[in-house]
């Protein structure tokens, strides 16, 4: 039995699919205006190792996650760089393939599709008529809004009352809106460029695009809908509105959303301007120190990204490499399970994918699984194909000693050599900021 905290209800839930051993699962995708953050591989590595455990468990799975390459920020980026706002399918283009270089870096499978918006045009349109003709859209000088009073139940999944979102909203002068917490379906634009639709020339809204693209590609009602918990309000909460409004049945069963990682406490954000990219971090460290490094975190808890956690983390992911170098038996999967401590890893992850606790177990657990070639082949097996981590080992760092580390170097012997412990600590941890780890022999 698998369980999974459901953000709808609030509460972990047994995972019922909509048909047995069969499961849909709609991520939604990255914005590809710049190279993906710390936190788009966060959402990439959870969603991968459910993908994983779920076809591990003989489900039979189709994985969909999408790229909106049409949007104010890829506008505005190829304004940037091409003097010409329509150019942006090439910027759109450059970060999809860097997205891909590093999701796969990360050792992420491929999810079965990865539609674009721009390849669903016709499908959107339709979908806002749709919503027009039944009365739950209208029409305002090309720009088409959903109408927050034509569904009842809108705030089931944030939580959010209409009476307090109204109170906190801001109605601007002539606004086309006919109430604040209406949202726009579709972009009108005068000067005929995008696409032409019934109401004018224009382009898609944000929300609209995950709406049509699950439907289109899982169904009317998939079993489970994911992403960053920064898209609960008000992204996924519109998607269930204009999904539920069209269809007349429920849009999503499971809505999984990870935690935040923060910087100084702070959520990473391109727009704060406090993010690392992931080709940032691979040069400091292999890919699958990332990989380790999310894994050993709990998808709902907040990560307080640091380069230091992800040093202290490759020590261990050496030493469990380590453990498990070398030929290993091939096990065949029925009998995986036959193995206690696999058993207890396996039983961690169905509980609501609790990684961190089923890396306790292979801790824990250590002596033993060293000492049976069996068990350590399966336990090694379950590693590779549901975390994803390889189990190569890693390459040697090369250290190049800079004349200003070997200068402290030689000071830190003489301080020691003098029995001069304090200054031979400041010397230390001087050259560790340096990223040059000292090791003492006895004098």
């Amino acid at each position: 039995m698998i369980k999974i905290t459901n953000t709808l209800s609030g509460k972990k839930e047994e995972f019922k699919p909509i048909e047995q051993k069969k499961a849909t699962m709609y991520v939604c995708g990255i914005t590809p205006y710049d190279f993906a953050h710390v936190g788009h591989g966060r959402v990439a590595v959870i969603f991968d190792t459910l993908y994983r455990l779920l076809k591990f468990l003989d489900f039979e799975v189709k994985y969909c996650r999408n790229f909106t390459d049409i949007d104010d920020k890829l506008l505005k980026k190829a304004q940037q760089e091409f003097n010409d706002q329509l150019q942006y399918g090439k910027v759109a283009q450059k970060y999809i393939d860097a997205y891909t270089q590093d999701v796969k870096a990360l050792n992420c499978l491929q999810p079965d599709c990865q539609p674009r918006v721009t390849e669903n045009i016709q499908e959107i349109i339709d979908f806002v008529d749709g919503l027009v003709n039944s009365g739950h859209a209208y029409v305002a000088h090309g720009d088409v809004y959903f109408s927050i009073k034509k569904f009842p139940v809108y705030g089931r999944l944030s939580k959010h009352k209409l009476k307090d979102l109204r109170a906190g909203s801001r109605v601007e002068v002539n606004d086309k809106k006919q109430d604040p917490l209406d949202f726009v379906l579709w972009k009108g634009t005068e000067k005929g460029t995008f696409w032409k639709s019934p109401w004018g020339y224009g382009r898609p809204g944000w929300h609209i695009e995950c709406s049509v693209m699950a439907s289109k590609y899982l169904g009317k009602q998939i079993d489970i809908h994911g992403g960053g918990m920064d898209l609960i309000f008000p992204h996924h909460e519109n998607e269930i509105a204009q999904s539920e409004a069209l269809n007349k049945k429920t849009f999503a069963n499971y809505w999984m959303h990870n935690a935040f990682v923060r910087i100084d406490k702070e959520k990473m954000s391109k727009s704060l301007g406090n993010f690392f990219t992931l080709k940032q971090v691979f040069e400091k460290f292999d890919p699958m120190i990332a990989r380790f490094y999310y894994v050993n975190h709990h998808y709902r808890a907040p990560i307080d990204f640091s380069f230091d956690e992800l040093a202290a983390l490759e020590k261990s992911y050496r030493k469990l490499c380590k453990i498990f170098e070398g030929p290993l038996l091939k096990i065949e999967k029925n009998k995986v399970m036959n193995f206690p401590v696999v058993r207890k890893m396996i039983s961690f992850l169905k509980d609501d994918i609790n990684t961190p606790g089923m890396l306790g177990v292979v801790f824990e657990n250590i002596n033993t699984i060293k000492d049976n070639e069996q068990e350590k082949s399966a336990v090694a097996m379950i590693l590779q194909d549901i975390l994803g981590l390889s189990l190569q080992p890693l390459a040697e760092k090369k250290v190049t000693v800079t004349p200003e580390i070997q200068k402290l170097i030689d000071e830190r012997l003489r301080a020691r050599a003098e029995k001069n412990w304090a200054q031979a600590d400041i010397l230390r941890d001087k050259l560790r900021d340096l990223s040059f780890d000292v090791q003492d022999k006895k004098l």
